[in-house]
């Protein structure tokens, strides 16, 4: 195993899943998979805690070069299909449709993942002394926009309206 395994706990494993939506690239290199998060140097807290966090991937970097300053934070090998892809199959549920379909682009071509956690693919998650993630609750929905007492519209949902963490 590539790193020691802590359990993850559902705030970081939905912060993980927002940076992977929104910056992240599901692919490998033609003979094994990976997930790769490339960001501007002024994120290195985050992929000092990304690091802490999610031991088994690698930090790469400060790289400079063509105009550009970045770090590059990668998955791949026994840490991403035994710890990282049954995680985020997991709670796929959270993800948008094209990452959603970037994630089962890659678990197909590498055969990672044949299908969704709930498709039995994977086998049911429990309380595990090894430290592989849990899934978390499912997602309650986006919902609607809140008026408060002026009647104007608030952004966000109804408090509470979040999962909670397992």
């Amino acid at each position: 195993m590539d790193a020691p395994l802590a359990p993850v706990e559902g705030l970081a494993v939905g912060y993980l899943l927002g940076l992977l939506v929104g910056e992240g690239h599901f692919g490998g290199d033609g003979r094994q998979p990976q997930i790769t998060l490339r960001m501007h140097v002024r994120h290195e807290k985050l992929f000092r805690w990304l690091t802490t966090t999610f031991p088994g991937g690698r930090l790469y970097g400060p790289y400079h070069h063509g105009g550009r300053n970045y770090y590059q934070w990668m998955a791949r090998g026994d840490y991403l299909r035994r710890v990282l892809a049954p995680l985020i199959a997991a709670h796929r549920e959270w993800l948008d449709d094209h990452a959603a379909g970037r994630f089962d682009a890659m678990c197909e071509r590498y055969g990672i993942l044949a299908r969704r956690p709930d498709e039995g693919s994977i086998p049911e998650r429990r309380s595990d002394p090894s430290g592989l993630a849990q899934p978390g609750p499912e997602p309650s929905g986006v919902s609607e926009p809140r008026s408060d007492s002026s009647g104007m519209a608030q952004a966000g949902p109804e408090p509470g309206g979040l999962p909670a963490p397992p």
